[in-house]
């Protein structure tokens, strides 16, 4: 099931272009894996990162060194872990808008399951789209 909850404007988003989007992987209410909580600052402040990658193609968890941005006050080793579901949930999607889709296990996290999110189950994808580059 997908629900576009804002339009957007602009072209809609087609396979092979680069999106800038904010996603959160909800489940039993809560945001379980989330760009808008994607690195953690010193004081257990943290800190949004939008995620970026090219619609219909595979998206894959950023590697970031710790330390590399904000003179050093980074903390972990990588951004949230987006599903395989991202890639192609934003086809069709404009600039500024919002879309939530219930996604299957074999497009979330499958059998492993992540964080919160158990093996084998649904929850839902909250994307924002940030911007559509050229």
């Amino acid at each position: 099931m997908i629900y576009d909850t804002v339009l957007g404007q602009g072209p809609a988003i087609e396979k092979g272009q680069t999106v800038v989007v904010h996603f959160d992987c909800r489940y039993l209410g809560l945001d379980v894996v989330s760009s808008r909580l994607a690195r953690t600052l010193g004081g257990n402040r943290v800190v949004a990162e939008p995620f970026e990658f090219v619609a219909g193609g595979t998206v894959e968890a950023r590697n970031v060194t710790a330390g590399t941005q904000a003179g050093g006050l980074f903390v972990g080793g990588s951004g949230p872990k987006p599903p395989p579901a991202l890639s192609t949930a934003v086809l069709g999607m404009r600039e500024g808008g919002k879309r939530s889709i219930l996604v299957t296990p074999e497009l979330g996290y499958g059998e492993k399951g992540e964080q919160e999110i158990p093996p084998n189950t649904p929850f839902e994808l909250q994307v924002e789209v940030l911007e559509v580059k050229a």
